[in-house]
């Protein structure tokens, strides 16, 4: 079988989160600068042997006041660690409608655990360009503290600042080189 090289399309991409703030509402964010490079058996993922990366600089919430919070040494602390990476190792069917578990390490602040994933696979297409793309959309739950991200504060009333599970949602399209 012949191997496919794809690369991110960052036009068509996006790496968000969200958390619980005051446990009563959710912040958003995004990374601004992520790259994914994959290899595969022709056009099979679940083969893939990939590499996902975000610079944690490039962190944003729109406020930059906490951007810089994010950025600090409480945080993502982007001096010392300026790669979040994720790398998939198992592929599991969960129906025929291509929606798959997705396991695979996950590096944050040099702690590496292995995350699963949901990835609804979109499917492969040419654009009106000639290029062959794929999407995937892919979500997930972290535990921010697993990974060193401890910080915390707490209310007046005893309650948490930030909350500590981190939902992830991504939208990939990536295309074939």
């Amino acid at each position: 079988m012949a191997v496919s090289k794809w690369v991110l399309d960052p036009a068509h991409s996006s790496i968000g989160f969200k958390i619980k703030h005051l446990m009563i509402s959710s912040v958003s964010g995004h990374f601004t600068k992520f790259s994914l490079e994959a290899e595969t058996e022709e056009e099979d993922f679940t083969t893939a042997k990939a590499v996902f990366t975000a610079d944690t600089a490039s962190v944003s919430t729109g406020n930059d006041d906490r951007d810089r919070h994010l950025r600090s040494p409480e945080f993502f602390d982007d001096h010392a660690f300026p790669k979040i990476t994720f790398v998939p190792k198992k592929f599991e069917s969960v129906d025929n409608d291509g929606s798959y578990n997705v396991t695979g390490d996950l590096t944050i602040r040099d702690v590496t655990k292995s995350i699963t994933v949901g990835v609804e696979f979109g499917g492969v297409v040419k654009d009106p360009w000639g290029n062959t793309k794929a999407g995937f959309t892919v979500s997930g739950k972290i535990n921010r503290k697993d990974f060193g991200l401890n910080w915390s504060a707490v209310t007046e009333a005893g309650g948490l600042v930030v909350g500590d599970d981190v939902r992830i949602h991504c939208e990939i399209e990536l295309v074939k080189q």
